[in-house]
């Protein structure tokens, strides 16, 4: 049985106040190789502190109060650093974006040799057929590849058995957040075990978006946590509520820079366990990164190290004044909110 999710005191804040944190940002636009979450443009600010870089990146549509851990987790990373690790390398997957069937062979390629793919399906506008065409694509691509498929909540449980059931021919791992919340996820994993469809099931905004990350464990509505670092307010704080949880957890990204992945590596490299290929290799994704040396797979697998952004990729992709001046708006307003729990 999952535990209590632990309170222990967060870490502190900055020395500096927010006044170090703004003399420190850089805030940049970067392009996108395909559409993904609707966007085809990623913003991030990006700070500099006495541990290393670190990255601020909320999505646009997110409140100050969610907005406050993604704030905590950039501190940690840039004044307090990562705990030390367990494992110096981490496997990851490839994701596929909700496009047509016939552009996956030139989505792969971008990620080189993968054991996992996780693959977008339940898209707004799109049909089960559409998911199906994508979902066969990367199985005739990747034969002994693990597939995994991420529909966002965006079934419903009738749509999801539905969907799940025909999907399971091509021998899913798992199916993460098929539907938007904790009893619909419960109510889709009994049905599916009910009729004997070996389909897993993954939680991920029933973990980072609830007040209390822990309450899907106790439900009983999934078989493993996805976990992010930036939504749950750093790597510590993970590390926690993975513990408490105790599933099985599989850990991805935020579609961050290569310096938001480097806290993601240090999350997964800090694990006890690693069963499954972590969602990290979204860089792949980006036609631009702060870094030269970009945080992309090799034969499968990140190499845990730190990364530096470097000042002329800042320069070449930083945002337009009027999009800084937003995203320094909001650093002080999620900065005021982060101080006041404190």
């Amino acid at each position: 049985m999952p535990t209590s999710a632990p309170d222990p005191a967060p870490l502190p804040l900055n020395p500096g106040g927010f006044d170090e944190l703004l003399a420190a940002a850089r805030v940049v636009s970067l392009p996108m190789r395909v559409k993904f979450r609707g966007i085809t443009t990623r913003e991030a600010l990006l700070l500099h502190g006495p541990a290393g870089w670190a990255e601020f990146s909320p999505f646009p549509e997110y409140g100050d109060a969610e907005s406050s851990r993604w704030l905590a987790a950039a501190i940690e990373a840039g004044w307090h650093g990562f705990p030390e690790p367990l494992r110096t390398s981490i496997p990851v997957n490839a994701t596929v974006p909700a496009i047509p069937a016939e552009r996956v062979p030139e989505i792969l390629a971008r990620f080189g040799r993968v054991d996992a793919v996780k693959i977008k399906v339940a898209e707004a506008g799109q049909t089960l057929e559409d998911d199906a065409a994508r979902v066969a694509a990367v199985r005739d691509a990747l034969p002994e590849a693990a597939v995994r498929v991420d529909a966002n909540g965006g079934w419903d449980v009738d749509s999801a058995v539905a969907a799940l059931t025909r999907l399971a021919g091509v021998g899913l791992e798992y199916a993460e957040q098929p539907v938007p919340d904790i009893a619909g996820l419960a109510e889709v994993r009994r049905r599916l075990r009910a009729a004997g469809v070996p389909v897993q099931i993954a939680a991920d905004e029933s973990v980072r978006k609830e007040e209390d990350p822990l309450k899907v464990a106790r439900a009983g509505a999934a078989d493993l946590i996805v976990v992010k670092v930036a939504p749950l307010g750093g790597v510590r704080r993970a590390l926690e509520i993975v513990t408490a949880a105790g599933l099985p957890a599989v850990v991805s990204s935020a579609l961050d820079t290569s310096v938001g992945i480097r806290a993601g590596l240090a999350l997964a490299a800090s694990l006890p366990e690693l069963p499954y290929a972590c969602g990290l290799g979204t860089v792949s994704l980006l036609a631009a990164d702060v870094t030269p040396d970009s945080q992309v797979p090799d034969d499968g697998a990140i190499a845990l190290r730190d990364v530096a952004a470097d000042p002329a990729l800042l320069e070449e992709h930083a945002a337009s004044p009027e999009r800084r001046d937003w995203w320094l708006d909001r650093l002080r307003r999620v900065y005021v909110e982060l101080a006041r729990t404190r």
